[in-house]
């Protein structure tokens, strides 16, 4: 049976943690801040964890985390 390989692009987005949720960073944080209040552009710095509707499809991209 070949190797089960992880999706590249899965690997650089999402981080295990100790109790098995998977992190990830928020979107909208990259150009066009200059309209975006200050408020909404903190909120965007904090790491978030995968909803759970989203959470089997992660798992699935990433076989060995």
């Amino acid at each position: 049976m070949p190797k089960m390989k992880s999706n590249s692009s899965a690997k650089k987005r999402f981080k295990k943690t100790a109790s098995g949720e998977f992190k990830r960073e928020k979107a909208y944080k990259s150009h066009i801040l200059t309209k975006k209040t200050s408020k909404r552009k903190r909120n965007l710095r904090k790491a978030t964890l995968v909803s759970a509707v989203d959470k089997k499809s992660v798992r699935r991209m990433l076989p060995n985390a």
